[in-house]
């Protein structure tokens, strides 16, 4: 897929961020990207173009070929010798041996045309790790709960235990590559004849072909599985945090291992109770009566109903904290507590008599 975007945008870092962190950041985003998981209709083009971007950014020699040339580098492919602007291509030689440009003339070398040999065909690689987004109530995230859940993803196909091949055949070894996974094209230039090795374009670099793919799996290896899980959810979880269930994404390619499963937790909105961090916070309402005079009330608890006492004079704004009431740490260190903050509720119907006695009140009060 080629794109016009920027790599180091597509990805979200800087043109300074480090191996590493591009590295996460690609990680990231194609977990949240994966058509596996998302299955919004622009997600699966956005899976490709994070790939491409880190197919680049994601080797050091492609990486420091980009930020020379731009995606112009790579006119004939990643690491061809397509696209070059030939002056841009003798200034960076000159810098290469004047101030630590390229380092060596093989890593120029490298540079323009790629590698001159090859690793081989590729061997197991690890599945694809997957996201499943869960919601749960507060209620549930102060207790802990234990839910099932219903997951797609690919398993080894048991037809033909991964190799692709229909029943009774199997893989051959490709004919163009020899079973490298590789093959090589020379190119002439100024600087002389050199040697490019790029992925076999007949098996893909695999170093085989399937004449006879496997009915079941199309020749993938692989086959998509639904299947039902138990997730225990730990008392004090909060939104947005993750749970890792390991071996649990799809199946690697070749008998390499599986990927894991995420499980992003999404903490439903609570009626009453506001969360911040493991205490709770809630508001009440009194009447001006119950403020002025105080009153013994029950306010509500995560599971229940708990005594107040409301002191006589209380203020609009007042906050009481009942103690322990809030949520469970995660690491089973006590709870939080709860805050509730008062209100007071004016009446909008006064009657005659009501209002009459409100009046003697005030009397009362300016005579004092």
């Amino acid at each position: 897929m080629a794109t016009n975007r920027d790599f180091y945008e597509i990805l979200g870092v800087s043109k300074n961020a480090s191996a590493e962190e591009i590295k996460r950041s690609y990680r990231r985003l194609a977990r949240q990207y994966h058509p596996d998981v998302n299955k919004a209709a622009d997600a699966e083009a956005k899976f490709k173009e994070i790939s491409e971007a880190y197919s680049i950014l994601g080797e050091e020699k492609k990486r420091q070929q980009y930020d020379a040339f731009g995606k112009s580098g790579f006119g004939g492919g990643a690491g061809g010798s397509g696209g070059f602007d030939m002056g841009d291509m003798f200034r960076n030689f000159e810098q290469g041996f004047g101030g630590g440009g390229f380092g060596d003339l093989g890593d120029l070398f490298e540079t323009f045309f790629g590698r001159t040999s090859g690793r081989g065909q590729p061997g197991p690689a690890q599945g694809n790790d997957l996201r499943y987004d869960l919601a749960i109530t507060l209620e549930e995230a102060a207790s802990g709960i234990e839910k099932e859940i219903t997951i797609t993803h690919l398993e080894t196909c048991q037809t033909c235990k991964g190799n692709g091949a229909k029943t009774g055949s199997k893989p051959e070894t490709c004919k163009s590559c020899k079973g490298t996974g590789q093959v090589q094209r020379a190119h002439r230039t100024i600087l002389g004849m050199f040697t490019q090795v790029t992925p076999c374009p007949t098996c893909g670099g695999e170093g085989s072909t399937i004449p006879s793919p496997c009915t079941d799996c199309k020749g993938t290896g692989r086959t998509r599985q639904t299947k039902k899980l138990s997730i225990k959810i730990p008392g004090g979880i909060d939104n947005d945090q993750r749970m890792r269930v390991k071996g649990e994404g799809d199946a690697g390619q070749k008998g390499g291992p599986h990927g894991d499963l995420y499980v992003f937790i999404n903490v439903k909105e609570h009626p009453i109770f506001k969360r911040e961090g493991y205490d709770l916070y809630a508001r009440l309402s009194i009447s001006f009566v119950q403020a002025s005079l105080g009153y013994g009330i029950e306010v509500p608890v995560l599971g229940g109903k708990e005594k107040l006492k409301i002191p006589s004079g209380t203020q609009v704004g007042t906050t009481f904290r009942i103690k322990g009431k809030g949520m469970p740490s995660l690491h089973g260190r006590g709870r939080g507590d709860e805050y509730i903050t008062i209100i007071v509720s004016i009446p909008t119907d006064l009657s005659n008599e009501e209002k009459d006695l409100l009046k003697k009140f005030q009397e009362a009060r300016r005579k004092r």
